[in-house]
Parts: structure tokens; C-alpha cells; sequence
């Protein structure tokens, strides 16, 4: 099986996955507390990578192909 990233929370008495997914019996999980407010501090983390790559990968920027790579012996 794959690995695979799950949303979830704690209840209080017990982990739910915030969205429905078919777990095998006896699945082997892994569980990471994230502190509250992260998501906040992850989403800025994105939003700037994600600028970041637009402008590097813009419509205005040229295509490379192989010709334009160096080889070094």
C-alpha cells in the first residue's frame, strides 16, 4: 500500500479522518500532532513557493532544451 497523507482530528476519545478513506484491517499508521495555527504558517509557506515557481516559470521565460545544459567531463 502507498504511502498516503489523511486530515484528521482528535474528538477527545478517538482519531476521525476528516474525510472518508478505505483503510485495510490492521493498518499500520503513522499519526503527527501539527500545533494549532501551522496550517496558517504552511499556507504562507505555499502561497510564496508558489509565487516563487510562477515567476520562474512563467510564460515570458524561454524553454531550454538539451543543447542549452552543460556537460562537464
Amino acid at each position: 500500500m502507498p504511502s498516503v497523507t489523511l486530515k484528521a482530528h482528535f474528538d477527545g476519545r478517538s482519531i476521525l479522518l476528516d474525510e472518508p478513506y478505505q483503510l485495510p484491517p490492521n493498518a499500520r499508521l503513522l499519526v503527527t500532532l501539527v500545533e494549532p495555527g501551522q496550517d496558517d504558517e504552511r499556507a504562507a509557506w505555499v502561497g510564496l513557493a508558489l509565487s516563487g515557481l510562477a515567476g520562474a516559470y512563467g510564460d515570458d521565460e524561454p524553454d531550454y532544451g538539451p543543447a542549452d545544459l552543460l556537460r562537464r567531463p
